[in-house]
């Protein structure tokens, strides 16, 4: 009787709200998370790190001593992921998740890949070198303006097969060149798909990286004409098979290309028309 008896008394108590329990509270963080991604090629570069803001304080060289290990951010260290190979600073990297760490210095920084991206909790407490994958030496730059919160960015994507890792902070930016190798990536998927006995095949697209990167010329040219022969209409890419022709040194196949494309542009209505016809225009002009 009296076990039931507590039983119901607790049950009462609970009902109440006497022994609830205490809602979770989210607390403003002072260093919020934050995610960058970039695409460079085809390779799909992602960081996550922590924000910490100046506030006040002199970072480099006070609050983060030249010549220590930091976790470039805050609270967990700096994790990168790349979806491919790369190279970082000049040094191949494979595909995967790195540790993102950093050796601040007056003239010289050093940015470090380690191997155990998740290790880490708060930071370069527990820092071990000989997981280190990549150390690359890079220069800081002044800024005119100073940055209150420490910020990670991509630049410099003027080439396809290149961007630049930037870390900015106080009165500093930091560069770290990245290149990516798209075509030992895409060059075996374009030769797979043009093999296929089967599905749309992508001619245009594959003769104009080849054209762009150098590659099987002969290969561009017989693509473009594919691509030609399903939209024979498409005043664009005979122009385009045009500057294939060019680069292979066949002036005589690329200047009837230029001329054809350069009658068919010239009927074309609107803008598209006069800008092919400067186009063919100038790559006429260039082959005579």
């Amino acid at each position: 009787m009296l076990r039931v008896t507590l039983s119901f008394l607790a049950g009462s108590v609970l009902a109440t709200g006497l022994f609830a329990q205490a809602p979770k509270i989210e607390f403003p963080a002072a260093s919020p998370a934050a995610t960058v991604k970039q695409r460079v090629g085809v390779t799909d570069i992602e960081v996550n790190y922590s924000r910490p803001s100046m506030r006040g304080r002199k970072i480099f060289g006070g609050l983060l001593p030249y010549g220590e290990i930091w976790r470039t951010g805050a609270n967990n260290a700096t994790k990168i992921t790349f979806s491919t190979a790369v190279k970082f600073g000049g040094v191949d990297v494979p595909a995967g998740s790195y540790a993102l760490f950093s050796i601040p210095g007056e003239t010289e920084w050093t940015v470090i890949l380690n191997k155990v991206p998740d290790k880490w909790p708060w930071g370069a407490y527990s820092y071990d070198a000989k997981n280190d994958l990549v150390r690359v030496k890079a220069v800081p730059q002044r800024l005119p303006v100073p940055v209150e919160t420490f910020t990670i960015s991509f630049s410099d994507l003027s080439k396809e097969s290149a961007a630049a890792l930037m870390l900015y902070w106080e009165n500093v930016r930091v560069p770290v060149a990245i290149e990516v190798d798209v075509a030992s990536t895409l060059v075996p998927q374009i030769e797979a798909a043009m093999a296929a006995t089967e599905g749309k095949k992508p001619y245009f697209a594959s003769a104009m990286f080849y054209y762009e990167n150098g590659l099987d010329l002969k290969k561009a040219a017989a693509w473009m004409d594919a691509a030609i022969a399903e939209q024979p209409d498409a005043f664009y890419m005979i122009y385009r098979k045009g500057l294939i022709l060019e680069k292979a040194g066949d002036k005589t196949g690329a200047l009837a290309a230029a001329q054809k494309s350069l009658e068919m542009s010239r009927k074309a209505p609107g803008l598209v028309g006069t800008e092919y016809t400067r186009l063919n225009e100038a790559l006429i002009a260039r082959l005579k």
